[in-house]
C-alpha cells in the first residue's frame, strides 16, 4: 500500500487501528426526530432498503444489542454515531419490534459491492484458541510468543500523504536509514533483537501461527491458571496463506486447506513445518491482557461479542457499525443471516464484500472458524442524518 511511496509498497503495511483515546464530552441529547436520510455514497455502496436484507423481519436482533453497544463505547471518535447512541442508551425493554423500529428509524442500509460490480464475497471465521504454555522455557515448551520489539518503527503516512490516511508503515533503523522490519523467517531463526521480549512459551508451532492469525488467545499453565494475551503490533510484512501455498505445492486439495488441514498435515510432517510457516512473512507480536476481559479486544479497543462481531477491511466499512450479514454456516447450506458488528480488523481481510466471523471460544468456535469459508452478502447500516463515509 506504500516509494518514497513505491519502494515502501513493496514491504507491505499492517492497517490496523487501535482505538486508545481519552474519554471526550459526553454526547449531545438526540434531536426530537432522526433527520432524513442522505443520497448514497460512492460506490463500493447502493442505498438499499430493508426488505431487501434476508430475514430482517423475522430476525432475532436482541442478541447483536450486546455488541452495539460495545460499539457505542468507542463512540466518542464518531460524531455521527454520537446521536444514535444517546438513544439507544435510553432504550427500556429490548423486545425485538422496538430493535427493529430504532434501526430502522436511525439507520439507512446500503449494500456493499465489489470492484467488478459484483455483491457476493468471502466470509471466513476466527476464534479465540486456546494454547499450553509457560512462562519459562522447557523441552515441552520451546517456541516463543514476543512482545512488541524495542526497535520496530511505526511510520504514519497520513501526515505528509493526506491520500494514505490510516496506512502506517513499519521498519527498523539500520544506521542512517529505514529498512523494513525482520521478516518471519528471521525471527524464529533466534534473532538477538528478541532476547528479553519473550512473554510466553508454548509446546505446539502450529498452534502458535495460527494463534497469530486469530490476533488473541488464553495460554494454559501447567498449574491450570490460563493467561490472556492479544494482538500488540506487526511486523510490517503482507500476510501470505500458507493454506494455498500447501495446495500450489500439491501437498493439500482445496478443499482440505483448512485450519483442521493444515494442522493435520503439520502432525504428519513437521520437518517440513518450518519451511512453511516462513513462507508466510507476516508475524504478529502479543501483550498480556488482564483476565477481568471478558473477551478478546477488537481493532476499535472493546471486546468482541461471540457470534456477533465481524472484522472488516476499514478502507471499505468504518468500525464500530452494524453491518448486516447474509451467508450460511460453515459448509452448509442452512443460511446464516444476521445482524453483526464490525469491531475488528484482520491481515488476510482485504476486500469490500470481505469479512470474518467471531465464533468465540473453545473447541466448538474452533470447529466452526476452521471450516468456515462461505460465499456472503453484507449491507452496512450507516446512520441518517450525515455523509455515509470511511471517515463518518
Amino acid at each position: 500500500m506504500f516509494e518514497r511511496i513505491g519502494k515502501w509498497l513493496i514491504w507491505g503495511v499492517s492497517a490496523v487501528l487501535a482505538a486508545c483515546v481519552a474519554p471526550l464530552k459526553p454526547p449531545a441529547a438526540p434531536p426530537a426526530t432522526p433527520p432524513s436520510a442522505v443520497a448514497p455514497p460512492a460506490p463500493p455502496y447502493a442505498v438499499s432498503k430493508w426488505e431487501m436484507l434476508p430475514d430482517w423481519q423475522a430476525l432475532d436482533l436482541a442478541p447483536s444489542w450486546a455488541a452495539f453497544l460495545q460499539s457505542c463505547r468507542a463512540a466518542k471518535t464518531k460524531p455521527q454515531l454520537q446521536p444514535v447512541c444517546a438513544r439507544a442508551e435510553q432504550m427500556g425493554a429490548l423486545e425485538n419490534g422496538a430493535l427493529r423500529a430504532f434501526y430502522e428509524e436511525w439507520f439507512t442500509p446500503y449494500q456493499v459491492f465489489n470492484p467488478d460490480g459484483s455483491d457476493q464475497g468471502t466470509i471466513t471465521g476466527y476464534y479465540e484458541p486456546r494454547l499450553y504454555g509457560s512462562r519459562i522455557q522447557t523441552s515441552r515448551f520451546r517456541y516463543p510468543l514476543y512482545a512488541a520489539p524495542d526497535d520496530l518503527l511505526q511510520i504514519d503516512l497520513g501526515e505528509a500523504y493526506p491520500q494514505l490516511k490510516d496506512l502506517r508503515l513499519r521498519g527498523r533503523l539500520q544506521g542512517k536509514r529505514v529498512v523494513p522490519y525482520f521478516n518471519r523467517a528471521e525471527i524464529d531463526a533466534g534473532n538477538n533483537s528478541f532476547k528479553g521480549r519473550e512473554l510466553l512459551w508454548v509446546e505446539n508451532a502450529v498452534e502458535l501461527f495460527f494463534l497469530q492469525i486469530q490476533g488473541s488467545g488464553r495460554i494454559e499453565l501447567p498449574d491450570g491458571s490460563l493467561v490472556k494475551v492479544g494482538y500488540a503490533e506487526q511486523n510490517g510484512h503482507p500476510y501470505v496463506s500458507i493454506g494455498r501455498k500447501l495446495v500450489e505445492m500439491g501437498e493439500l486439495k482445496l478443499e482440505e486447506a483448512s485450519m483442521q488441514g493444515i494442522k493435520a498435515w503439520a502432525g504428519q510432517y513437521p520437518d517440513k513445518l518450518g519451511a512453511l510457516l516462513a513462507q508466510n512473512p507476516s508475524y504478529v507480536f502479543f501483550r498480556e491482557l488482564p483476565n477481568g476481559l471478558s473477551a478478546p479486544l477488537g481493532a476499535m479497543g472493546v471486546p468482541l461479542t461471540e457470534e456477533y462481531s465481524l472484522a472488516v477491511d476499514p478502507r471499505t466499512i468504518p468500525l464500530g457499525l452494524p453491518v448486516f450479514l447474509a451467508t450460511t454456516y460453515p459448509n452448509d447450506s442452512a443460511p446464516l443471516n444476521r445482524l453483526m458488528l464490525a469491531q475488528d480488523t484482520g491481515g488476510a481481510i482485504k476486500g469490500a464484500v470481505r469479512a470474518d466471523f467471531f465464533w468465540g471460544f473453545g473447541e466448538r468456535a474452533a470447529a466452526q472458524a476452521g471450516r468456515m469459508k462461505q460465499p456472503g452478502r453484507m449491507w452496512v447500516l450507516f446512520p441518517k442524518g450525515g455523509e455515509p463515509a470511511l471517515n463518518f
